[in-house]
């Protein structure tokens, strides 16, 4: 017999907002240039490196790559705290809002009491900035953070989600992940968590069977302004991302009406 669902874990780049190319990167190359360092990640470059999860491990990468040794970690922890000040700074320009269908569903799951916890590779700073620019108070629905700082590997390694889930005290089976990336998918699959995908600016460049672990794949949770779009997997009633429906794919996933999968849309045309 299925379990009900009790809880549902919120990745938050890509997920909650759309973070990456108008926020972290733009952030990153105000941090090379405060250090008069040569260059500057355009759209291209920083969705290969998003491959590695993790701010200051993104830039250990970058670096080693085109400087041909390792960095030292006091260059990392500087680069990376002043791309942090940055980031704060663009957030707090109000120009990174949650993306449709967050406030409305995540309201919905608080109002039924089940909880709700972030389980992000990014740090706690971020988060906080980034919900603190809301002008919904989401605060209060969620029960814990699960941040960079918390955990020794970042996804796709499961270790942030097997911490949320023994501080949920929720078994797994009743736990449900909303993620957008193939990273967080591989994360929360290992932890043996169910998960939607509504895919990102980033993600939608991937092909949909990259997610097939994934009880659905959507473009999004939707609104009235913004329908969701169904790209793999059940169908969802009134285009929108609702309780009813996660409940539904983690109850009975086998007996609702697939979709058939479909490409995803190009966000840059």
């Amino acid at each position: 017999m299925a379990e009900p669902l009790k809880a549902v874990f919120w990745d938050v780049d890509g997920t909650l907002a759309e973070t990456e190319m108008a926020g972290h990167r733009l952030a990153f190359n105000r941090a090379f240039a405060d250090s008069g360092l040569p260059w500057r990640w355009d759209p291209l470059t920083y969705r290969r490196l998003l491959n590695v999860t993790g701010g200051r491990e993104r830039l250990g990468v970058f670096l080693s790559e085109v400087e041909g040794r390792v960095p030292e970690a006091s260059r990392l922890d500087q680069l990376q705290a002043c791309k942090q000040a940055h980031y704060l700074e663009l957030v707090g320009e109000g120009d990174l809002v949650l993306r449709a269908g967050v406030v409305r569903l995540m309201t919905e799951i608080a109002g039924a009491g089940l909880l709700q916890a972030i389980v992000t590779t990014s740090g706690r700073s971020a988060v906080t900035a980034l919900l603190q620019a809301s002008a919904d108070d989401l605060q209060p629905h969620l029960r814990f953070w699960i941040c960079g700082e918390d955990v020794a590997c970042k996804k796709p390694d499961p270790q942030a989600y097997r911490l949320a889930i023994a501080r949920a005290g929720v078994q797994p089976a009743q736990i449900l992940v909303l993620e957008d990336s193939s990273p967080g998918l591989r994360a929360a699959a290992s932890a043996g968590l169910a998960t939607v995908v509504t895919l990102s600016q980033v993600s939608a460049m991937e092909p949909v069977e990259a997610f097939a672990e994934a009880l659905a794949v959507l473009d999004g949770l939707g609104d009235e302004l913004e329908p969701a779009r169904v790209l793999r997997g059940p169908t969802c009633p009134g285009d929108q991302v609702t309780l009813s429906y996660l409940q539904r794919l983690l109850s009975e996933p086998a007996t609702m009406e697939p979709q058939p999968p479909t490409t995803p849309v190009n966000p840059d045309g």
